[in-house]
């Protein structure tokens, strides 16, 4: 099946494009592991595997660079920029054809013939960053009524609006390179070239920043354009509203947070845990500067964020997380509250990557091994049980034994783990 082109761009735009490079970009070649529950197939283990308590070795085709959890699939970047998907394809998410029985719980190649430099996945979206700089995106996004589609709507033959998502890859509309994807459960952000910050999808949590309450349902009378075209956010500084000063961007299930190119964090979205650092239960539909970050003494250089928690990454490698303490999803022991302010995870030695699944948290030691905390009834963790942990516990299993780990990310039910062998 050919693969759909949405917007045409001009020659002169063509000749323009350049390789685009980010911080983010990831270049290291791995082997990916999978664990916990994989009853759609987000394992890549083959239909007849449900669950795993360990860490399992999927077989794929070439080395990986990034392995990304999406809600309950599983999208992996190759070394060639090729890009393998397996999981729940109810959607879309997939990108590829899964008629064959079986064919969704184990990788296979989405028809993508542009180089991809990064990847991501939300709940039933994949996004794709070429290295020249343009975004392909496949399955759909959903507000709490259901599916809103993926692109910006068309009109039918009784001038009704439509959206719908796409079982294979599409262009997102947009005339300026991107250097920086990342995908929340049902909305997706994009850093620019020149530093400006783009959003789309569902905005019902203020996960857009760019629309205001009473439009995020459906996009109010201006229907879904307005929150399926990505659009850039204004943002206010100084008094004044300054354009291109973003360096990079994160999202959580139902947030977003940049970072600017001053050094100053900015969210917005839910916060109903204090996730966002808020001193109040709130949501943010307009970017804020989160106070709860400002500290002379300290840089950040990465989030991630859950459903209603947040883990920080300093540049000196020290882990922190905030908001909701329950299961143990903070990582600061039994016994914790709700965290407003980026607290300390003791007893992790430095780190040098964090992520989060919906209730769990990760870091990756500058050592390359891996700990996990949070809910563990998802068998999530690789601890072999399913008891929450409420400390930082490394992860373990024979796939993990004399590998060094490259990233950790967590999806809904299942965690994906990028490895390599060490050097004898």
């Amino acid at each position: 099946m050919p693969r759909k082109r949405v917007l045409e761009k001009d020659d002169t735009l063509k000749a323009k494009r350049t390789k685009v490079s980010h911080r983010s970009h990831q270049t290291e070649a791995g082997l990916v592991l999978t664990l916990g529950q994989g009853d759609l197939g987000q394992l890549g283990l083959g239909p007849d595997v449900l669950a795993r308590k360990r860490p399992a070795l999927v077989k794929l085709p070439e080395k990986i660079i990034q392995a990304e959890a999406g809600g309950v699939h599983t999208v992996c970047l190759s070394e060639t920029g090729k890009v393998y998907t397996f999981g729940c394809n109810d959607e879309g998410a997939l990108g590829r054809d899964t008629s064959e029985e079986g064919s969704d719980s184990v990788p296979g190649l989405v028809d993508l013939e542009e180089k991809v430099v990064q990847v991501s996945a939300g709940d039933s979206h994949t996004a794709t960053l070429t290295e020249d700089g343009r975004v392909f995106i496949w399955g759909a996004f959903r507000d709490e009524n259901g599916v809103i589609g993926l692109l910006a709507p068309t009109k039918g033959v009784e001038g009704l609006e439509s959206s719908s998502g796409s079982s294979i890859p599409v262009e997102l509309q947009l005339e300026v390179p991107i250097v920086k994807i990342a995908s929340g459960s049902h909305h997706l952000a994009l850093v620019s070239t020149e530093g400006n910050l783009y959003t789309c999808g569902c905005g019902d949590n203020g996960q857009l920043g760019r629309v205001p309450q009473i439009f995020t349902a459906r996009g109010g009378r201006r229907g879904l354009e307005r929150l399926l075209l990505p659009q850039p956010i204004p943002f206010k500084q100084r008094g004044g509203k300054t354009k291109g000063h973003i360096r990079d961007v994160f999202c959580g299930s139902y947030s977003t947070i940049a970072l600017t190119q001053e050094g100053h964090v900015i969210g917005f979205g839910l916060s109903n845990y204090y996730q966002l650092g808020s001193q109040s239960i709130d949501t943010y539909y307009s970017p804020k500067i989160l106070t709860a970050f400002k500290n002379s003494t300290r840089s950040w250089v990465e989030f991630s964020a859950g459903q209603h928690h947040t883990v920080c990454l300093d540049s000196e490698g020290t882990v922190y997380s905030l908001g909701r303490a329950d299961y143990g999803m903070l990582g600061l022991g039994e016994g914790v509250e709700e965290k407003s302010m980026p607290t300390a995870i003791p007893g992790l030695a430095k780190a040098s990557s964090i992520a989060c699944g919906e209730r769990v948290g990760y870091a990756v030691t500058e050592d390359g091994r891996a700990f996990a905390w949070g809910m563990g009834s998802n068998l999530q963790l690789a601890t072999g049980d399913e008891d929450d942990a409420w400390s930082p516990v490394q992860m373990s299993g024979q796939q993990l034994e004399n590998r060094t780990v490259l990233t950790v990310t967590g999806g809904g039910q299942h965690t994906v783990l990028l490895v390599k062998d060490q050097q004898s």
